[in-house]
């Protein structure tokens, strides 16, 4: 441990981010995005890394993605004296391309919904509109309702939600959406010109545009690994980070790769010789890879572990995923993992010494793990992850995915003591011989998302589910306590620990098939999540209906369907963004298939409540026909979780037999009453 920590050297990391810096597909801004000429050279740049530094069997993983290459967007306009202006404009994974100068008009909509467009003629002509992605919609509504009015592309300007940190800065998002609905982005301030010239022309203005930016589909691109080779090659330990990236990227995520060498560079120098082979993989298409998907990141991430190594499954013991980690998000740092992985995780952050200059209030534990990155699509394969905990603090609202995403926001006592924290996290795990998964937590966080009281008032019958959650608790408590005994006591052969360690990583994959919901915000539920708010949400509406309060009604129902932003928009853009989400095939959907689940459509409820009327009564109607599918939808969810719980159950009475067998093996016995 202490050789590691000497052979730390974050100059040599940094540099590393910087390299990565120069192959770009926009020569302007930057970008190395999804199956283009940039990311490949900096996967070659990589694999090159890789292998000076001493690591083993360096290759490259071909994974299919849709490509992206955006090479330039470059507008020009007349200012008020006539002098020409040229500005650049950002890009979203669309395609538009004019090859040269062409001229369009330029109007204004306001936020680009439905209602902005009234008394307007979009028709082939360039959409300028305000987005708040954080607060208010994503991008691809208004971008998709533009171009069912016929326009050429939208333009959007981040008012508000990212790119905060001055008027200038461009923003870059996943767009969601098809790529022939073209959108691109623009600075405050240079919206503000256009905006100034629009009213002085009555609304309308020519502008020329020169831009490209090409989306194919079915590409492919590369993920590159490395290996220390362990003295038990089917165990492993994998870390990941993303090479792609918007801007510069420094902190997203140059640094996080530069890390993920700067730590196998330290353990190499440091003379490691593992257990289990370390894994390290930098990841291709982690911004976006998929078109036309709710679900268009983390694509590389997603090929890697479901199609070209689903063998990995009941192997890879653990994945450390990085982002952003040279800056400080909080004053408090976070180590998000999965629930399984939280009693282990919390321990081992108890022994760790946190610098006050990089975090003041130390570090803390969080479950579960979020969809923002990596770690979600490889967790819902069967290995459990963990990531830094990049979400909190003002970065995200500021300088992310912009151009100011560069090393002035470069923090050395954080990305030191993230090399340390995460290279002795490595060893931790490396050190244990069984494979550390509290199942109680999971158990238990399932049961806290129940609402008891609603199920009462329902008439659902709950009793078989909290016994399931019940005897889940204790075998999960009983079975954390074998484990570590096994690995406090050094006890077994590895044979039979390779037999257990598989039993408890598949139990880990049952559960999450079985427990991990996705709701319309992407937040990760339980399967009975969704029902139960709805059915919260459709007995509000129904109360307030039955009181005469249209508008209590209609923000109540506003919690039902996938958004409530989705209702500013036609009704076309409404069910284009809902029925993509659940009707697409698998391999479109990737991480996302068969997750959003309870759907209940109230388009139609919702556009006769924003309506001053006198009665509501078929609307009342409505609402009670919904409350009574929603009902028979949380009864049905009940009895899964039972079912699911009790198969669970049974998964981890095999992995107590089989901690028995270990301890046998070696003549200690058990007592699972302990």
């Amino acid at each position: 441990m202490e050789g590691f920590v000497k052979e730390i050297d974050t100059e040599y990391s940094r540099r590393l981010a910087r390299r990565m810096e120069v192959p770009r597909t926009n020569p302007v801004l930057g970008y190395r995005t999804a199956g283009s000429k940039a990311e490949w050279e900096t996967g070659e740049l990589i694999a090159e890394e890789m292998r000076a530094i001493g690591l083993q069997d360096v290759g490259k993983d071909e994974i299919r993605v849709d490509s992206w290459d955006f090479h330039h967007a470059v507008m020009e306009f007349q200012d008020r004296d006539g002098a020409s202006r040229r500005i650049q404009l950002g890009a979203y994974q669309t395609h538009f391309v004019t090859e040269g100068f062409q001229e369009f008009s330029l109007i204004w909509a306001g936020k680009g919904r439905a209602e902005d467009y009234e008394g307007l003629e979009a028709e082939g002509k360039l959409v300028l509109a305000d987005i708040n992605q954080r607060d208010e919609w994503w991008i691809n509504f208004p971008v998709y309702q533009a171009h069912l009015k016929g326009a050429r592309a939208l333009i959007a300007v981040q008012e508000q939600g990212y790119g905060e940190i001055c008027d200038t800065a461009l923003n870059a998002q996943d767009i969601a959406g098809p790529p022939e609905a073209a959108a691109f982005s623009i600075s405050r301030s240079d919206a503000a010109l256009l905006k100034e010239r629009l009213r002085e022309n009555g609304g309308e203005l020519k502008v020329r545009l020169d831009a490209s930016s090409r989306v194919e589909r079915d590409g492919k691109t590369w993920n590159i690994l490395g290996t220390i080779p362990g003295k038990h090659p089917d165990s492993m330990i994998l870390l990941s980070a993303h090479y792609d990236s918007y801007f510069s990227g420094f902190q997203d995520d140059n640094a996080a790769v530069a890390m993920l060498l700067g730590i196998a560079r330290a353990l190499i120098r440091s003379g490691i010789k593992p257990e289990r082979t370390l894994v390290f993989c930098a990841m291709a298409a982690e911004e976006w890879g998929v078109a036309d998907s709710r679900y268009d990141w983390s694509t590389g991430a997603y090929e890697e572990v479901f199609t070209v190594h689903p063998e990995w499954k009941g192997k890879v013991m653990a994945d450390l995923n990085f982002e952003l980690p040279a800056h400080a998000h909080d004053r408090r740092d976070g180590l998000r993992c999965t629930y399984e992985y939280a009693s282990f995780m919390k321990e081992f952050a108890a022994s760790v010494k946190v610098p006050p200059e990089a975090y003041p209030e130390g570090l803390e534990v969080l479950c579960p793990i979020q969809t923002w990155s990596d770690d979600f699509s490889i967790a819902i394969s069967g290995i459990p992850s963990l990531v830094n905990d990049f979400s909190g603090g003002d970065f995200m609202e500021t300088h992310y995915h912009s151009q100011f995403d560069n090393e002035e926001a470069y923090q050395e006592p954080v990305y030191r003591f993230h090399h340390e924290l995460y290279g002795r996290l490595v060893m931790a795990l490396d050190c244990v011989r069984a494979v550390p998964m509290d199942f109680e937590r999971v158990f238990q966080a399932a049961e806290e998302s129940v609402d008891l009281s609603l199920c009462r008032e329902q008439g659902i019958e709950t009793e078989a589910l909290f016994a399931a959650f019940g005897r889940g608790k204790e075998l999960g408590r009983r079975l954390y306590q074998e484990l570590s005994r096994i690995n406090r006591e050094g006890a077994g052969e590895w044979k039979s620990l390779a037999e257990l360690n598989c039993r408890l990583l598949l139990a880990f994959a049952r559960e999450q098939d079985s427990f991990v919901r996705l709701g319309w915000h992407d937040e990760v539920l339980f399967p009975q999540e969704t029902s139960q708010n709805n059915l919260r949400a459709v007995s509000r509406g129904l109360c307030c209906l039955e009181a005469g309060d249209p508008v209590g009604a209609l923000e109540a129902v506003y919690e039902i369907d996938n958004n409530r932003y989705a209702f500013q928009f036609e009704e076309e853009v409404f069910r284009y963004f809902t029925e993509y989400a659940l009707d697409q095939p698998a391999d479109r959907l990737k991480w996302g298939a068969g997750r959003i689940r309870r759907h209940e459509n109230l388009f139609p409820l919702v556009q006769e409540l924003k309506k001053q009327k006198s009665s509501y009564d078929r609307e009342g109607e409505f609402l009670k026909k919904a409350a009574e599918n929603q009902r028979a939808c949380l009864a049905d969810d009940i009895a899964y979780m039972a079912s699911a719980a009790e198969k669970l159950c049974r998964e981890l009475e095999d992995c107590l037999e089989r901690c028995d067998t270990v301890r046998e093996r070696t003549g200690k016995g058990t007592d699972h009453g302990e």
